[in-house]
């Protein structure tokens, strides 16, 4: 009798040290840390809404935004109204187009090269008008684009741009195109020899800056 008293109790003991399964009642997880981004990607694309004041030049106050800012810009549309534009349209190639008197903006579109392509350049800003009749007419800026009234403008930045010229040859598609691929902005260097676009893709202005924006 003593013996089986004596067994009985191990086993309790036995079942008193061990460890139970499972969480303990009322544990949580431990919270992560956020995590928490200091630094934009060279190659993100960020989007921005601008609005130019009545009497600015449309144009001067884009390519100011982008040379303090050190990003290329991309223009994406806007709406608002200007006067007296100027445009060089296709169809006649060499002249230009003046319309007298207040437009209603129904597209814009237009870039602007990060560094260290040079500062102060609208590369082709292309617009497209509508009249007080309901006559619809477009072509490339020539000259100042003043606004009439606020305009607002929705437009992209990026730091980094590629060149590459189309169509890809055997040898570029098998290496992936880094023959004909030239970087601009960031940390890339660029492999033009001049230190430029090509003139047959690209023209480049003096920028100035604007008084007004």
């Amino acid at each position: 009798m003593a013996g089986e008293v004596t067994k009985s109790t191990s086993a309790e003991k036995v079942d008193t040290n061990k460890r139970p399964r499972g969480r303990p009642a009322g544990s949580k997880n431990k919270p992560k840390p956020p995590i928490i981004i200091t630094r934009d990607s060279a190659n993100a694309l960020k989007a921005h809404a601008f609005e130019v004041t009545s009497g600015c030049n449309v144009g001067e106050c884009l390519v100011n935004f982008a040379y303090r800012k050190q990003r290329g810009l991309c223009i994406l549309n806007a709406t608002g109204h200007v006067t007296n534009v100027t445009l060089r349209q296709p169809s006649s190639p060499g002249s230009t187009l003046t319309l007298h008197g207040r437009f209603e903006i129904v597209s814009l579109l237009g870039s602007v090269l990060p560094p260290p392509a040079p500062p102060g350049v609208l590369n082709g800003l292309t617009i497209y008008l509508a009249g007080a009749q309901g006559q619809v007419v477009g072509g490339s800026v020539v000259g100042a684009l003043i606004a009439s009234g606020p305009v607002v403008i929705m437009a992209a930045t990026f730091m980094n741009a590629s060149f590459d010229r189309l169509p890809l040859g055997e040898e570029e598609e098998e290496f992936g195109g880094n023959r004909q691929r030239h970087h601009f902005g960031g940390s890339e260097v660029n492999l033009l020899g001049d230190g430029g676009l090509p003139s047959n893709g690209y023209s480049w202005a003096t920028g100035r800056a604007s008084s007004k924006c």
